[in-house]
């Protein structure tokens, strides 16, 4: 009877031992299966979110193609220290050469119906500048527009183009700038539509520039970047446009070239290059001592134009300044008649003042 007390004693004390350590190791047990969860569950995640990001790269590489075979080039191309420029050539005459915008390409021109104008009187050259449509923009070189301005300068060299008339749109408009200001006797007048010269603030550069950061930049431009695109688009152009409605002749512009990988980085590193060029050239417009005619809507929602056109008209004291009443950035979209006289205006003042030249040798 005594033995069978200390034997329930000595199981009493074990039981309650045990007893006692059972709620901490349960909670480690529980603490310990709650983080290999948490653990697992993130390392799925980023496995999810790695497998998205391969998909949507195949997804955008695959349209890139595609809109490439759908789009291919129109016109010639010229190779200058190992760059692929593409450009286009209509009509005969005086020579006129066309700077597209940022994002943009030939095509902008092209379904404008500025070039078939243009055409009839002047030998039109049309350039897809670096990076876009299907030219080359080699890693190697920060396309400045004074790097773009040599590039193009060399270029018109070679396909026999030593003075011409210049418009440019938008960024263009800096290119032909540059042009205007290192390549004074290659330039016989400048036409500077929807431009941005003096620096401001802009939140919206920065959010623009993000492709063209290395490595996040390359990720983002082939994987997020043109999802993000294509749903913006209609806004976005709404907006270029705005407040004209966008005409049914920008249906011949080529979305799908505008939104490939490519020329996303490029539309990048241009936007993350505007305002530390505004500041690089901003002293030096009177130096300009050709005819420049300046054109701008009225009402360009990307681009103030009494602190940018109607200051550099201020600045530059031959050039004339048209304001395009109810119209938007694209001024050469909606009023390209507009746009068409201020290139007479510009190549006709470079006419005047040639002639004036040889008046006074012949005297």
């Amino acid at each position: 009877m005594h033995a069978n007390k200390n034997r329930d004693a000595n199981m009493t004390f074990r039981f309650s031992t045990v007893g006692h350590d059972q709620p901490r190791d349960l909670i480690s047990f529980v603490r310990n299966m709650f983080f290999a969860v948490k653990s697992r569950s993130y390392a799925m995640a980023a496995a999810a979110a790695v497998g998205a990001l391969v998909v949507s790269a195949l997804v955008n590489r695959r349209m890139a193609k595609k809109a490439q075979r759908d789009n291919p080039p129109t016109g010639r191309f010229v190779e200058i220290d190992g760059v692929r420029l593409h450009y286009v050539e209509r009509g005969e005459g005086e020579p006129l050469v066309l700077l597209h915008g940022n994002g943009s390409m030939i095509q902008d021109f092209q379904s404008s119906g500025l070039i078939t104008m243009a055409a009839k009187r002047y030998r039109v050259i049309v350039f897809d500048r670096p990076g876009f449509g299907h030219s080359e923009r080699p890693r190697g070189t920060i396309w400045t527009p004074e790097a773009q301005a040599d590039l193009i300068h060399t270029a018109l060299r070679r396909i026999g183009v030593w003075r011409a008339t210049v418009l440019g749109h938008s960024w263009g408009a800096s290119v032909a700038v540059a042009l205007g200001l290192k390549y004074p006797d290659a330039v016989g007048g400048l036409i500077l539509a929807s431009g941005y010269f003096y620096p401001t603030m802009r939140a919206d550069v920065v959010l623009l520039s993000g492709p063209a950061v290395p490595v996040i930049g390359d990720i983002m431009r082939h994987t997020l970047s043109p999802i993000l695109a294509r749903m913006m688009w209609p806004l976005t152009i709404r907006k270029m446009f705005g407040p004209s409605p966008v005409p049914m002749k920008f249906g011949g512009f080529p979305k799908a070239l505008a939104l490939r990988p490519s020329q996303i980085r490029a539309a990048a590193a241009e936007s993350a290059l505007m305002i530390p060029d505004a500041f690089a050239f901003c002293g030096d417009y009177a130096a300009l001592k050709m005819p420049v005619v300046i054109i701008a809507g009225e009402e360009d929602r990307l681009i103030d134009i009494n602190k940018q056109s109607a200051r550099l008209h201020r600045d530059v004291k031959q050039s004339t300044l048209h304001r395009v009443p109810g119209t938007g950035h694209m001024v050469h979209q909606t009023a390209t008649e507009r746009v068409m006289s201020a290139i007479d205006e510009a190549a006709g003042a470079r006419r005047q003042r040639r002639q004036g030249a040889i008046a006074r040798q012949a005297a």
